[in-house]
């Protein structure tokens, strides 16, 4: 019997690991597989997991750290994952600002659970205009430099980079962008794929199935700078109720995150990634809201069928900025919404907060 296949798949806030595990998820469950999802966040209320619930996968939420310092909690997840539907394909996504998984989650993994799983290989993906942006192929506002560090580190040690929505680039765009990609981290296989439309996603897993994880040399990590990096982003995690009559939640994500952007970019906060959904009391419906950088637009990558009467809101902000100063923006942005309309909008939890330094529970050298 062929052991179930642990698949990770990391990238920086905002790279579109949520849409691309969707979609992967989706075709291998069409070929007949049985696939288990589990996702990680430094705090609870993860909009990633509900839009993975809400397409009906069985879906484990690691909460309070990433994988490398809950490594006990990510195989208690699997063990879970086990019992309830017996994946053979397991699709993990760590922490977007997390980086030296392959020393903390992978060479652990290989060597505790290899007679567990197989590991696959180190798949991190990209977000083009960011990648472009901090290769100097476009101009744009981006992070500091101990932020960008981590973002470096996370394809310095990617055996698979994927440069994913390729169709917000022109074919030159992208062939210049996958020209520096390969000069600058030689030792990853560059593919390209737009996760939201499928297209390329067949060819990524091809690459993921066609061997298993190199036991090459671990990279160098100063988690000085590393912790310092984590420490430069605010997190803020957000659960409301929204009660109005027979009004539009798609339009509404909208205008909230339109808001939110105008007030961020105000304070100079550049966001990594903000994550919205709203979902009626009963069903499966739900609307997903994304914003992935300061001068990006706002989109829907799932929308409502219908207009509703009452709404559970989550919403997960991630930017670089002071966390108090964020959850001041949103929540001064909800009231004032509401106040403007006709919604009433009751926040439920709220936390605001900068990741605490990197430990992980092991490290493997080689």
């Amino acid at each position: 019997m062929l052991k179930p296949r642990y698949i990770m798949v990391g990238g920086f806030l905002g790279a579109g690991k949520t849409t691309a595990i969707l979609k992967a998820a989706e075709l291998l469950q069409a070929r007949g597989e049985r696939v288990g999802l589990i996702t990680n966040d430094q705090s609870y209320g993860l909009v990633d997991t509900a839009m993975l619930n809400s397409h009906g996968f069985a879906t484990e939420e690691i909460t309070g750290g990433c994988f490398c310092c809950k490594f006990n909690s990510l195989v208690e997840a699997a063990d879970k994952l086990n019992e309830t539907t017996q994946p053979n394909m397991f699709i993990a996504e760590p922490v977007g600002s997390c980086t030296d998984l392959r020393s903390t989650v992978s060479y652990p993994l290989t060597q505790m659970y290899g007679d567990n799983f197989t590991i696959a290989p180190l798949s991190v993906l990209v977000d083009p205009v960011r990648a472009q942006q901090i290769l100097g192929l476009k101009s744009g506002k981006t992070f500091s430099q101990k932020v960008l560090y981590i973002y470096e580190k996370q394809l310095e040690e990617a055996d698979i980079i994927v440069v994913n929505k390729t169709d917000l680039l022109t074919d030159d765009e992208r062939d210049r962008l996958v020209e520096a990609v390969e000069s600058r981290w030689p030792q990853a296989k560059v593919m390209t794929m737009s996760a939201r439309g499928s297209d390329g996603v067949e060819e990524w897993l091809e690459a993921v199935f066609s061997t298993d994880l190199d036991s090459i040399p671990s990279m160098e990590v100063d988690y000085d700078i590393y912790a310092d990096g984590e420490a430069l982003l605010g997190w803020l995690n957000l659960q409301a109720t929204a009660d109005g009559d027979d009004f539009d939640g798609n339009r509404w994500l909208l205008d909230l995150a339109g808001h939110l952007q105008t007030r961020l970019s105000a304070e100079g906060a550049e966001i990594a990634h903000l994550k919205m959904t709203l979902t009626p009391d009963q069903g499966r419906d739900i609307a997903v809201a994304n914003l992935v950088r300061g001068e990006a637009t706002a989109e829907l990558s799932h929308q409502l069928a219908e207009s509703l009467d009452t709404g559970e809101l989550l919403l997960n902000l991630r930017a670089e900025g002071d966390p108090e100063l964020l959850r001041e923006l949103v929540l001064q942005s909800l009231r004032e919404m509401g106040e403007a309309g006709t919604l009433n909008v009751q926040i439920t939890s709220v936390e605001a907060f900068r990741p605490g330094r990197p430990t992980p529970t092991h490290r493997v050298v080689i």
